[in-house]
């Protein structure tokens, strides 16, 4: 890796899209936009892309008979190991008796370890949401019991299930969050017994325990299926409730008998059971 790289910031006056058009075509390099410009960075010298992108202005000025103009600032910049700086930036967590960390950082010989390498904006564990999942489910699970995780994002709160002795399934209306879960499955040496690509309404079985850590606007609207899906006796777990919307979720889920209500910062999680 070289010491420092390039990086060109290219603001168009005028014909946004055909510039970014013409950018892609001109370089194999990714390029970001960010406030209306185009930036591109690499270690190659990029004089030939500054050189191509003047003449696309002008070609483009003369062709609509208008001044098409592009304002172009280059600068040199340090390199950084980008890698070795994010997983510097990803600290493990402790809840309860889970010490959720990544790969790259060692277990503790004292807890349950879950292995989550975070991958876009699926739950590492940190989100007030997911901690009070995590803690409801080490309160409340028992060995053998049958649980759905209903929007399973890294799979985190399933492989939580698996590692308290549950058996395991899981789904989420976004294919890319199953596969990162299933994979986390497989990272943590857990085996799931179902998993698939859509909402609790696919499910073909009732559970003892459901999770579902969404929004609270998705609870609400999923609130008859979440209930169904309960076993009578069983307990459903909900979050992704913040403060100010509790109260409504709470209403819609009348039918159900509140057993716990905790709260972390400003977000909620509520056990229910369906009696």
């Amino acid at each position: 890796m070289k010491q420092t790289y390039n990086e060109l910031q290219i603001t168009p006056i005028g014909e946004y899209d055909l510039f970014v058009d013409f950018i892609l075509s001109l370089t194999h390099e990714a390029i970001e936009e960010k406030d209306g410009s185009i930036i591109i960075r690499s270690e190659e010298d990029l004089e030939n892309v500054i050189f191509g992108i003047e003449l696309f202005a002008k070609s483009l000025s003369e062709m609509m008979g208008k001044e098409i103009s592009v304002k172009i600032e280059q600068e040199e910049k340090p390199n950084i190991d980008w890698i070795s700086s994010y997983q510097n930036s990803v600290q493990p967590i402790h809840v309860g008796d889970f010490y959720i960390h990544p790969s790259w950082i060692e277990a503790q010989d004292d807890k349950t370890s879950i292995l989550i390498d975070p991958a876009l904006a699926f739950g590492s564990g940190h989100h007030e949401t997911t901690y009070g999942c995590l803690l409801m489910l080490q309160k409340y699970l028992k060995k053998d019991d049958i649980v759905l995780d209903v929007g399973c994002g890294s799979g985190i709160l399933s492989i939580a299930g698996a590692k308290c002795g549950a058996k395991v399934d899981f789904c989420d209306t976004d294919e890319l969050a199953v596969k990162s879960a299933k994979d986390n499955f497989v990272l943590n040496n857990e085996t799931y017994q179902n998993a698939w690509v859509g909402s609790v309404s696919k499910r073909e079985k009732e559970y003892d325990v459901v999770i579902a850590n969404i929004i609270a606007d998705v609870l609400i609207m999923l609130s008859a299926d979440l209930t169904k899906a309960v076993k009578e006796g069983g307990l459903l777990i909900l979050s992704g409730i913040l403060d100010k919307y509790v109260d409504r979720v709470e209403k819609k889920y009348h039918n159900l008998q509140l057993q716990e209500k905790y709260k972390k910062d400003e977000w909620f999680t509520l056990v229910f059971k369906r009696v």
